[in-house]
């Protein structure tokens, strides 16, 4: 009677298309290579990527102490996580150094005890592991001759003229030992199984069993394989077609284990087998097909990254503004690299070296801008507080003109000057501008002749703005258009009105311009704009000075705005060149880009303004 370790294949064995690429069929994993080489390496599972590189340690010290049983791609996940711990740890502790104001150039890699441990049982594992790879090929060897033997003995049975039930016995014994030998030389598994499998068949076709026991054994027989291709069936609607493939090869080993079957139903319960064998390698193909275009894809963004900052104009990063912003832009973009996922693996480490030192070419050239800003800063100290004693040596002058002169000089001597560090910046300008406001408010109290003048000017702003009131809707657009802007020309060229009066007639002059803008669709830029320019009365009002601190507010909203302007033009050449689906980002980009232009045009000419009204002063 048969056991379960009955061996048998169709009598004419269908060879799978899958055969000649990938042996999944023709052979189990066990008689080709371990399942380990066979396998592409996966990525750290989310467990190990939790683990510290203490813990990573211990589990390795583990594994070095039964390297036998290990798999490959779990040495090959904790080497890769204790390592993504470790090149972390390095980067943040360079970019502290540098920070603290140290250059790339300088930096030192500290030793790491772990790192040195982690090491030491790695290259224990490693001699191990040689070790065990070439017992095991030794082995194969001796296992390939005694299954040579076992076909000798099996082939002699066949031809043996006795009756073949008299060898029943020897015949379970030999497929017994077949069944205890395992892994083989791959080359020769294919060739050894094929004959191994014609001599069970021929014995098989020669046995004279009772029908009754023949029958059973093919029934139970049958059995064992539909319940296998029960279960592969239903692995490969699973949802981890991974460990289905790693099954898979077990089950085949069973399969060919278990006896035959009756002779019609072989063909049909190896095709169902196959069949669905077939079914997961193909899943388990597509698998890493998909996996390696995704990370194609994440090599394409990173290579972006990387020539987005390779590709910096170092000349245009003239200030501490513009280094900042840049600096912003860079940490964004190493924010991004980190939301992205793994390159393909012989290009992983290349491309973040590639981006590592990109980023540290940026940061060696900002620590070098900031080492010459910081003597230049020194300088131009000395030279605003040298400004500051001038202004206050005459600010208790009373020779208006001659004075007023000197320290409007001055003002502009101070524009010319470069930045200083920021724990100076606002006590020295506060120094100074206080020197020269003291002065010009002493003056305004000894010109305080000007009131009747006043008076006469606020006379005649109250009647621009009953002409304005005037126009009513009645009037042509382009005629009341032209009227509007000749009034507030008019009103432009009228000084000073009293002070208890300026904010009064400020505002009904603007409210009545307003609902006129309103009215007749006068474009918003041209309001601000004629807003301002007749606010710069009120702004000389208090002192001459006001003007120069308006100025310098402008200048601070101007260089912000071409900053962030930059900034979205370099978002938007980033996005145009790495996405294919943020064409709403692009459209919304695109519109702040243009509203910003249009910000800055309008204080481009507040500044011009500004600079004509400082010009006819003088």
């Amino acid at each position: 009677m048969t056991d379960t370790h009955d061996t048998n294949l169709p009598e004419k064995p269908v060879e799978l298309e899958e055969e000649k690429k990938t042996a999944e069929v023709s052979e189990p994993a066990t008689t080709e290579t371990p399942a380990e080489e066979a396998i592409p390496t996966e990525k750290p599972a989310e467990t190990v990527q939790k683990l510290s590189k203490e813990e990573i340690l211990a589990k390795l010290k583990e594994i070095s102490a039964d390297v036998e049983n290990a798999a490959k791609s779990d040495i090959d996940n904790l080497k890769q996580a204790f390592y993504k711990i470790h090149n972390a740890e390095q980067e943040a502790a360079k970019k502290q150094f540098i920070e603290n104001g140290g250059s790339a150039e300088d930096y030192v890699q500290k030793a790491d005890a772990v790192e040195e441990e982690f090491k030491q049982v790695m290259s224990v594992i490693k001699e191990k592991r040689s070790e065990l790879n070439a017992e095991l090929e030794k082995q194969k060897e001796l296992n390939l001759q005694i299954k040579l033997s076992i076909i000798e003995e099996l082939k002699e049975l066949v031809e043996s003229p006795d009756d073949p039930n008299t060898n029943y016995t020897e015949f379970k014994k030999l497929q017994q030992q077949w069944n205890e030998v395992k892994l083989i030389p791959q080359a020769k598994a294919n060739e050894l199984w094929k004959s191994y499998q014609l001599y069970v068949e021929k014995f098989y076709d020669l046995l004279k069993l009772n029908n009754e026991f023949r029958e059973y054994d093919f029934k139970k027989n049958l059995e064992i394989k539909t319940h296998l291709c029960e279960v592969i069936e239903k692995l490969a609607s699973g949802p981890d077609i991974i460990s289905a493939f790693h099954q898979l090869q077990k089950l085949h080993q069973e399969f060919r284990d278990t006896g035959p079957v009756a002779k019609e139903l072989r063909d049909e319960i190896w095709t169902r087998f196959k069949t669905a064998s077939a079914t997961i390698n193909r899943l388990h193909q597509q698998y890493f097909e998909s996996r390696k275009e995704a990370e194609q894809h994440n090599l394409d963004q990173k290579t972006v990254i990387c020539e987005i900052v390779e590709s910096i104009d170092y000349s245009q990063l003239t200030n501490f503004s513009s280094w900042e912003n840049k600096t912003q832009e860079i940490i964004a973009l190493q924010n991004k690299w980190k939301t992205i996922g793994f390159a393909p693996q012989k290009m992983n480490v290349k491309i973040f070296e590639r981006f590592r030192k990109a980023c540290d070419e940026f940061f060696r050239k900002k620590g070098e801008f900031f080492k010459t800003l910081k003597e230049g800063m020194a300088e131009n100290l000395e030279k605003k507080r040298a400004l500051c004693e001038k202004a206050e040596a005459l600010k208790d002058s009373t020779d208006w003109k001659t004075t007023g002169d000197e320290l409007t000089r001055l003002q502009k001597e101070w524009k010319t000057i470069g930045p200083v560090a920021k724990k100076h910046s606002d006590a020295v300008w506060k120094r100074f501008i206080s020197a020269c406001d003291y002065f010009f408010e002493q003056k305004n109290k000894a010109t305080s002749s000007q009131r009747s003048v006043e008076q006469e000017n606020l006379e005649k702003k109250r009647a621009i703005i009953d002409r304005l009131t005037a126009i009513d809707e009645s009037m042509d657009e382009d005629e009341a258009t032209r009227l509007v802007r000749d009034l507030m020309k008019e009103w432009n060229t009228i000084g000073h009105v009293p002070f208890k009066e300026k904010d009064r007639i400020y505002k009904s002059y603007h409210a009545q311009i307003d609902k006129l803008f309103d009215r007749f669709h006068i474009s918003a830029s041209n309001k601000k704009l004629s807003n301002f320019k007749s606010s710069i009365s009120n702004i000389q009002e208090g002192s001459p000075q006001a003007l120069y601190r308006e100025r310098e507010k402008l200048m601070r909203t101007y260089e912000n705005m071409k900053n962030e302007l930059q900034t979205y033009e370099n978002n938007l050449g980033f996005l145009t060149a790495s996405s294919k689906k943020g064409n709403s980002l692009l459209t919304e980009l695109n519109r702040k880009v243009e509203k910003l232009k249009g910000d800055i045009e309008l204080v481009k000419q507040k500044i011009k303004v500004i600079d004509n009204s400082i010009q006819a002063g003088e």
